[in-house]
């Protein structure tokens, strides 16, 4: 249940952030820089600020699209997930480069790119804004990371609690009395 008298520290602020896309986009750019074909696939919602800004500056061509992943909710077993919205574009051939805001357990991103993989790109590639590695419970291969973090809960930048606070500029760390956060 969102909490109206929740406050948020700043984990990573807007600046670090900024700074630390142009960085991966450069990379990014480097590593496809002979690429014939490169599809981003952003992983809705929580990915789409970390995703425009990316992609703003990777010098390389790209296509992009999207997909939706949903839990099935309570009784589900691992890695159980639901597309609730597939990619559009093919990616048979293609490098794909698929953009996350954070990794925690790994399930859902190692179903969604085993998914990929068996549409036969040329290569599949995970870029994500956070790691949150403690809380890992599959391996998950990331390829490009912004930042490592503890095991908190953690919203802005396209991260929600409860669908609040995604459009804070920065990386934002949920403090209340409650015991309500997730």
């Amino acid at each position: 249940m969102w909490n109206a008298n929740a406050r948020v520290r700043v984990l990573i602020p807007a600046e670090a952030l900024s700074a630390r896309i142009s960085e991966l986009a450069a990379e990014i750019s480097r590593d496809h820089a002979q690429t014939e074909r490169l599809v981003v696939v952003g992983v809705l919602k929580g990915s789409v600020l970390f995703l425009a800004d990316l992609v703003k500056q990777i010098t390389v061509p790209v296509e992009l699209d999207f997909c939706q992943t949903a839990s099935y909710g309570s009784g589900q077993e691992p890695g159980e997930i639901h597309l609730k919205k597939d990619v559009e574009l093919p990616l048979r051939g293609a490098d794909v480069l698929v953009v996350e805001d954070i990794v925690d357990t790994g399930w859902t991103l190692r179903t969604l790119l085993d998914l990929f993989r068996h549409r036969r790109p040329r290569s599949v590639r995970l870029c994500t804004l956070l790691d949150k590695a403690e809380a890992r419970e599959v391996e998950v291969p990331i390829d490009y990371c912004g930042f490592r973090i503890p095991r908190q809960f953690v919203v802005g930048y396209g991260l929600d609690w409860g669908e609040r606070y995604r459009q804070l500029p920065y990386i934002g760390v949920v403090e209340s009395a409650s015991e309500e956060i997730p």
